[in-house]
């Protein structure tokens, strides 16, 4: 293992994948997991007849950094390396690809794809695969794409089918699942286990090597006081309760407190009923409302003129002079602020080289900060130079894959040495070594602070939580210290089992959980098998406008698209996306929105380079059918009918025949 460079507690975590078990590997952020995983597969390629690794990734950025960073060094010259996601096109002909393979990187996602893809050239079967490497593998739950796959192995393993391949999860952070208690902590982690076919192990006998290696960041609590006053915030909730008294609120439905992640899934759940119900006032008001919540997020977190910035309505233009004079009133700005300052500083001008990441919640917040940052004359005496970091995506607001990538080297290099970042550089990106890590503004999970906090890997690194004292965050971040401690002892409680105990626990929620997903897939075939797609309406969510039937929404390539000629009518048509990927049977269009209301609804596709159809996002439109109105949904997976396969052939004869010629 020396040219690998391997710690001794590393080869502690391996030895059990090497003799063929199945196994999670549990270590904290920075201690090595995925040379581990390098170094198992290694062995495997060399030791397994038709030896055939895949490698699963949940984001697509990592296909790109396990590629570049640790499989193709390692293994490149040796064995054949393929790297494969949505951004290229040979997720077009995966079945071929992993032909012609020893070793593949790939999404998830792409590999689900090819298992339920019956075409040749795309189709991959679990027996194809002899090692099954699965990266962040405590996302192997619920109806993640990674559990897709494991239901997919569980169920052949069940039945007695082989050859199944072995499995080797990789996780800092299994969680506790949401359990308080540590009977039920051990439980989720059983869950997980059983998920993924595999026993958990961590370092023991060398742990005291892996706390040298991996040393934690010393943790402070930067606490502030509650505003005395907060006028602008004050005013805000007087405008709501404004809206509150003018829209009608539903006798039963009881709003909680403004300010709150509480309120903002009120008023969700508040717009879902308006759009139930066809009340547009109720609809649009609750959408006013969420934003105005937003500002007071943003006010109880940054600067109150970031605050002000968030929203431009009408009800605001009338209290838009005190709402300004308030936000630039300095007597009332945030005091955890000047804390973050202060934190800062207190690196950036120890006289050591450094580099911080600051975690905040959305996109919108660290886009105030960077701002906040670059126009502090403090932070810029102290040499701070600062950009953010968000997920990949289309839109404003996200970056490409290639500015993702552009920004952490810059980082490493050092002509950047803060981030200020959302949850994207928490868990899998290859970020240099940080010697401060700031958490701000956020509430999340034990899951969320393991992973940022081992950010800070370098020496004497710094860990700073700034929050109001016993505030919302202030309370989280305490009950997510406990939570630490109880995946620590859920886990052990776990690996004291004895072999035959795990196994039959293991094997009775395998099969509790395939008996629950026949009986759910079951459910919903029967529901839609009751209601005809003819019967269906679809109404723009804005305006309520009718525009479609349900039998004008065909599947192609995972996109709903509306076959009918008519619908476009409907709509007007907007700018083009520039997309850095390509397909193979279509390419991107023209975004599209109500020609009534101009909300948006998709884009449109040009299939086959010839047919322009549009695809729609179900989550922009109402669902109707005789006599009942229909919850939204947010996927078309869980609309309450079937949507039919595109044929295009028949699309041609009905609206262009001359197209087939």
């Amino acid at each position: 293992m020396a040219d690998f460079g391997l710690h001794t507690y590393q080869q502690e975590v391996v030895e059990r994948a090497l003799k063929g078990e199945n196994i999670i590997i549990w270590l904290p952020t920075g201690g090595g997991k995925t040379r581990a995983a390098v170094y198992v597969a290694k062995k495997h390629l060399e030791t397994t007849p038709n030896a055939k690794v895949m490698v699963l990734v949940n984001k697509v950025h990592l296909v790109d950094q396990h590629y570049n960073k640790e499989f193709e060094p390692y293994l490149g010259h040796t064995f054949i390396i393929k790297k494969v996601s949505g951004e290229n096109k040979e997720k077009d002909f995966f079945g071929l690809v992993v032909q012609q393979s020893q070793v593949v990187i790939c999404t998830a996602q792409i590999l689900y794809n090819a298992l339920i893809n019956k075409e040749e050239a795309r189709h991959v079967e679990l027996s194809d695969i002899t090692l099954l490497i699965i990266d962040e593998c405590h996302h192997t739950q619920k109806e993640e794409v990674y559990n897709k796959v494991m239901r997919l192995y569980v169920e052949k393993k069940l039945k007695g089918e082989k050859p199944l391949p072995q499995i080797l999860g990789l996780t800092a952070s299994p969680g506790t699942g949401g359990a308080k208690t540590l009977d039920k902590a051990v439980e989720h982690v059983l869950e997980i286990c059983a998920n993924l076919d595999s026993a958990i192990v961590s370092a023991k006998e060398y742990a005291s090597e892996l706390k040298e290696v991996v040393p934690r960041p010393r943790k402070i609590f930067k606490i502030v006081k509650e505003r005395i006053k907060d006028p602008f915030g004050d005013h805000l909730i007087s405008m709501m309760n404004t809206i509150h008294s003018r829209m009608g609120l539903p006798p039963d439905f009881r709003l909680k407190e403004c300010g709150t992640q509480e309120y903002e899934a009120d008023v969700v759940n508040l717009e879902q009923r308006g759009v139930q119900e066809k009340n547009r006032p109720l609809a649009q008001c609750a959408l006013h409302l969420r934003q105005y919540n937003d500002a007071l997020l943003i006010n109880d977190t940054l600067r109150m003129i970031d605050a002000y910035h968030t929203f431009l309505l009408e009800l605001f233009e009338e209290n838009q002079v005190e709402l300004r004079n308030l936000a630039m009133d300095s007597r009332f700005e945030n005091p955890k602020m000047d804390e973050l300052q202060s934190t800062l500083l207190e690196q950036f001008r120890s006289g050591v080289p450094s580099r911080a990441i600051i975690f905040s919640k959305t996109r919108k917040s660290i886009h105030c900060l960077k701002d906040w940052v670059l126009t502090n004359r403090a932070l810029q005496e102290a040499g701070i130079k600062a950009d953010i970091l968000t997920g990949a995506g289309n839109g404003i607001t996200y970056m490409t894959q290639n500015e993702q990538a552009e920004i952490i080297k810059n980082f490493r290099m050092g002509s950047l040495n803060l981030l200020i970042s959302t949850s994207v550089a928490e868990e899998g990106l290859d970020i240099p070594e940080c010697n401060l890590v700031v958490r701000y503004g956020l509430l999340t999970n034990e899951i969320a602070q393991q992973q940022a906090s081992g950010r800070a890997r370098a020496r004497n690194a710094q860990y700073a939580f700034v929050a109001q004292a016993g505030g919302r965050e202030d309370r989280r971040e305490r009950i997510n210290e406990y939570l630490e401690e109880l995946t620590g002892q859920a886990i052990g409680r776990v690996q004291t089992m004895t072999p035959q105990e795990f196994c039959s626990k293991i094997t009775q929620l395998q099969e509790m959980a395939v008996t629950c997903t026949k009986i759910e897939l079951k459910r919903q075939a029967e529901k839609r098998s009751r209601n005809t797609a003819s019967s269906f309406q679809l109404s723009c969510r804005g305006c309520f406008t009718p525009v479609a039937s349900g039998s004008d929404i065909k599947l192609v390539e995972n996109m709903y698209i509306n076959v009918n000629p008519a619908f476009k009518n409907h709509y007007n048509v907007g700018d083009k996306p520039t997309l850095e990927r390509s397909f193979k049977d279509w390419e991107p269009g023209c975004k599209i929105s109500c020609k009534k209301c101009n909300k948006k609804w998709g884009n449109e596709i040009k299939y086959m380079k010839c047919a322009i159809m549009p695809n729609l996002a179900i989550k922009n439109f109402a669902l109707g059918s005789p006599g009942q109105e229909w919850p939204p949904v947010k996927k078309w997976k869980d609309v309450p009918f079937t949507v039919e396969d595109f044929n295009f052939k028949e699309y041609c004869q009905e609206n262009n025949p001359d197209l087939l010629d």
